[in-house]
């Protein structure tokens, strides 16, 4: 399996256009979880491994392969992977996000969640 790219059909769009093949390519098992982790620096196959809650090796692999192919990360000295300035470009637009969530996740822990349009 190939990486998703602009431009070619990917899940969700015939045309791949680039939203739709960047959510294809994030919405891959563990992919947003290797962006997050390398964000920090390089570090080798096992450590990564290890920080991503021991994931499988085949797994690993696959979506390495993927993103170094999407051009996000790449692999350093055959050792090391780190993520390229298009990874960490996609690692800074994922912080709205991850500011969201958090807001998100206190809003259902305080039982204040509002429900637009309700009548009641």
């Amino acid at each position: 399996m190939t990486a998703p790219r602009p431009g070619r059909p990917v899940r969700g769009s015939a045309t791949g256009r680039p939203l739709m093949a960047a959510l294809d390519l994030f919405g891959r098992r563990w992919a947003l979880r290797i962006l997050w982790e390398l964000h920090e620096g390089p570090i080798g196959f096992r450590t990564l491994q290890q920080r991503c809650d021991d994931m499988s090796s085949s797994v690993l692999r696959q979506r390495l392969r993927e993103l170094t192919e999407a051009g996000l990360v790449t692999q350093q000295d055959g050792t090391e992977y780190s993520l390229t300035p298009l990874g960490t470009e996609a690692h800074s637009a994922l912080r709205p996000l991850v500011r969201w969530s958090s807001r998100w996740a206190e809003t259902l822990a305080e039982g204040t969640e509002e429900h637009p349009g309700a009548d009641g």
